[in-house]
């Protein structure tokens, strides 16, 4: 979570130093002030800097705040619901074609749910699971014209 906060701040600071460099690099105007097509990018890229350092500090001092709350967060059921979700998806992705859509959504979905909820809730996950597989493969097949393997 912090490289995402922080990567864009420290993106648009390339980006606007690179800008402000290349509006240097702009031609000469041969009339008039020959440095006037120069002035709104380079202006335009120095706001843009001066905003993306506020911008960064603005975060890093969110983060510093935040750190307690991210430890109480990853201490919890999350990994495991993250860490599930994400070897689902990667068998999922294997089965897709060769089980078709139908069948490797209601796994998957299933399968979900089932972690998520426990086996107390079977009927709702059972129902949840059957009815979203069909009206998806509905409307991709049907509705959409998309066809599923």
């Amino acid at each position: 979570m912090k490289a995402i906060k922080l990567s864009v701040p420290i993106f648009f600071i390339l980006f606007s130093t690179v800008f402000l460099i290349a509006s240097f690099n702009l031609p000469k105007a041969n009339l008039g002030n020959p440095n006037a097509p120069i002035y709104f990018p380079a202006g335009l890229s120095i706001i843009m800097l001066l905003f993306s350092v506020i911008y960064l500090f603005q975060e890093l001092k969110k983060l510093h705040k935040e750190n307690k709350y991210i430890k109480e967060m990853l201490s919890g059921r999350t990994p495991k619901l993250i860490g599930f979700t994400l070897l689902l998806g990667i068998i999922y992705s294997f089965i897709f074609e060769r089980i078709g859509f139908l069948s490797s959504t209601i796994i998957y979905l299933g399968a979900l749910l089932f972690y998520i909820n426990g086996v107390k809730k079977w009927m709702v996950n059972i129902i949840v699971t059957i009815v979203f597989s069909f009206i998806s493969w509905y409307a991709f097949s049907v509705l959409l014209g998309v066809s599923l393997p």
